[in-house]
Formats: structure tokens, C-alpha cells, sequence
């Protein structure tokens, strides 16, 4: 895995998961112009502004992809908190290092988790069980009574599960038992910013108070 980054250090959490079969395995640590609804952002744990950047990031990348790379890739483009996780497949080394290159020169990227397999593009009934995948995971994050669902960007490639947030420790082990538990899932990919209990009891909503 190549990870750029192009700000000043953070902590990040990605463990790559193994198979569901071996998930006994320990993970590997690594340290290192959209319309929003009010909604979402009242529920996201990144600032609104934040929130317009990933949603115009996302779209500024794709569209340099499809202009200097076009139809020989199959890239998705998923931006949390201006991290950017690129999967997807790519026939050749050199294009999976000019996706990088072009979606690096983005306004406000700040770092890329490249995740791009050189291989040929997926099959649209791939893509299609994918997606159910990725609906599946997120009605069970939902389900979880002890998790926030809108914590968590979940996308899925070719079985794989790739979750994004920014969360505390706590809640990324919850959130692996729920997503590996998970019918369709073959592998996770967490790529967390921890943060701690007392930074997440900030960004929550304050109660309002009781009426008399």
C-alpha cells in the first residue's frame, strides 16, 4: 500500500484485514461546489465546511480521472475529512501511480490511501454485489444500538469492505465485529483517524435542556 501524505502528521489507523475465515489474524498498524443536507452534517462528525470540501474533492477527481485516464480504469474516489481512498482496479503500475499523481493535485487533499489493484476492471455483476455489501454493512451499523452509523463511510470492492471515520478505539473494534460478521463480506480495510472519548464527547450535540 502507497500512502502519501502531503499535510502535517496524523494519526491515523488502517489495518487490512484478512479473509472473514482469518479473522483471527492480528491487523498490521500504521500511524502515520456539492449540495450537503443540513442533516448529514448535523450528524457528521466532520465540520460542514469539511463536509463541502470531501463531497467536492470527490467530484473534482473523478472528472480529472475520466479526462486524462478515462475508460481503461475503473476508480472510485472516497473522501473523509480530506483523506482520500482510491480503489478500484488499474491495468497497469504506471496508471495506478498517474491516478494517484492527478488526485494528489486536487485543491484541499491532504493525504491518499492508495488501494488501487492492478488488475482488469470488475464485472458489473461484481460491482452490483458490491453495492448490496456495502447496504448490508450499513443497516448493521445502523442495527448496532451502541454505534452512530453516520460515524462511519463504508464502500466495497470486489468483496472487499473499506471503512472510513473518525472515530474512538472503542468504537472501531465494535464496528469490525459488526462489518466482519457481515454475509458478503471477504475482507476489511479500516482506515481510521482515532480520536478519544473525550474528543468525541465534544463534537456531539449538546442535550437540550429539559423543559420545566
Amino acid at each position: 500500500m502507497k500512502t502519501q501524505n502531503l499535510a502535517r502528521p496524523l494519526a491515523y489507523l488502517l489495518l487490512l484485514g484478512a479473509s472473514v475465515a482469518g479473522l483471527t489474524a492480528c491487523f498490521p498498524l500504521v500511524m502515520g461546489g456539492a449540495v450537503v443536507s443540513g442533516t448529514m452534517v448535523a450528524t457528521d462528525r466532520r465540520t460542514s465546511g469539511t463536509v463541502v470540501e470531501d463531497n467536492a474533492i470527490e467530484i473534482k477527481a473523478n472528472r480529472r480521472i475520466s479526462v486524462n485516464v478515462g475508460d481503461r480504469v475503473h476508480v472510485n474516489v472516497t473522501s473523509y475529512n480530506r483523506q482520500v481512498l482510491l480503489t478500484g482496479e488499474v491495468p497497469n503500475l504506471q496508471d495506478k501511480q498517474l491516478v494517484e499523481k492527478l488526485v494528489t493535485e486536487v485543491e484541499n487533499v491532504r493525504n491518499i490511501v492508495n488501494e488501487l489493484t492492478v488488475m482488469g476492471n470488475s464485472t458489473l455483476t461484481q460491482r452490483a454485489s458490491d453495492t448490496l455489501v456495502t447496504s448490508r454493512v450499513k443497516a448493521n451499523l445502523v442495527d448496532a444500538r451502541d454505534l452512530i452509523a453516520s460515524a462511519f463511510k463504508v464502500t466495497t470492492e470486489r468483496g472487499t469492505v473499506y471503512v472510513m471515520g473518525r472515530v474512538t478505539q472503542r468504537e472501531a473494534n465494535r464496528a469490525t465485529e459488526v462489518i466482519t460478521s457481515t454475509s458478503g463480506v471477504q475482507r476489511l480495510v479500516r482506515v481510521f483517524e482515532i480520536i478519544s472519548e473525550d474528543e468525541l464527547a465534544r463534537t456531539l450535540p449538546t442535550p437540550a435542556p429539559a423543559k420545566k
